[in-house]
This record gives C-alpha cells, structure tokens and sequence, in this order.
C-alpha cells in the first residue's frame, strides 16, 4: 500500500514539495485549509501531514492555543494517532514549536526554507 502525506498549504511560504513526494512514490492530498484537512482526517488516516507553524501571538490563537496545529494535534490523537507531523517553520518562530510536542509527538521540524533534498532525506529514510 502506498505512503500517503496531507499537505496543508495555508500560505504562500509553503514550498511545493510535490516533486520529490511523487519520486518517493508518496500519494499526496493538497489542502489550502485546517477546515478542511480537519474534515478529511475525521474521514482518512495519513501516514504524514506537512504542515506550517503559525504562533498565536495572543491574538486568533489566544488562550488555551499554541498555534494553528493545536486543534489538528488534538483531532489526530483521536482520529489518526500513528500519523507523522512535519512542521514547516520560520526561525523567527523556532522558539514555540517544541510545545506542541506535549501535545503530539512531532515527527520533525524544518526551518524555512525547505528543500525537495531535505524532504526526500527525511522521508526517504
């Protein structure tokens, strides 16, 4: 059975990788929405999400939430457990995302700017 792998696009920063999934033979599922990759993964389990880390900086996010992975993180212990997150972030931002590892162990994180190289050395091992 094929790898699959949810890409959550929510922002012009997020490279297209889907070169280098469709070499490593990965089936990918592009979504430009937590919305609707929050539905899909109620319907699908993925092997992999990509991701982007966006801090809440008090501001949507505020309160209770880290970031716009919380809610996903939490769905993804209930849904899809066994499912790897990678987390695309910028390094202005680096400091935040290790909390979200108390929620969901994350697979990887990767620094802006991602390269088809470091995907595929990262999925391909």
């Amino acid at each position: 059975m094929a790898t699959t792998l949810l890409s959550i696009v929510e922002s012009a920063a997020h490279p297209n990788l889907s070169g280098a999934y469709q070499r490593l033979g990965i089936v990918e599922t592009k979504l430009n929405s937590m919305r609707k990759a929050l539905a899909t993964l109620k319907k699908q389990p993925f092997d992999f999400i990509v991701a982007e880390f966006f801090y809440g900086y008090g501001s949507n996010y505020a309160g209770v939430n880290i970031s716009n992975l919380d809610v996903m993180l939490y769905s993804l212990q209930k849904y899809s457990p066994e499912t790897r997150v990678i987390v695309l972030v910028d390094k202005t931002e680096y400091q935040y995302v290790d909390k979200l590892n108390d929620i969901l162990p994350l697979h990887a994180v990767m620094l802006y700017p991602v390269s088809e190289q470091a995907i595929t050395q990262l999925l391909g091992d």
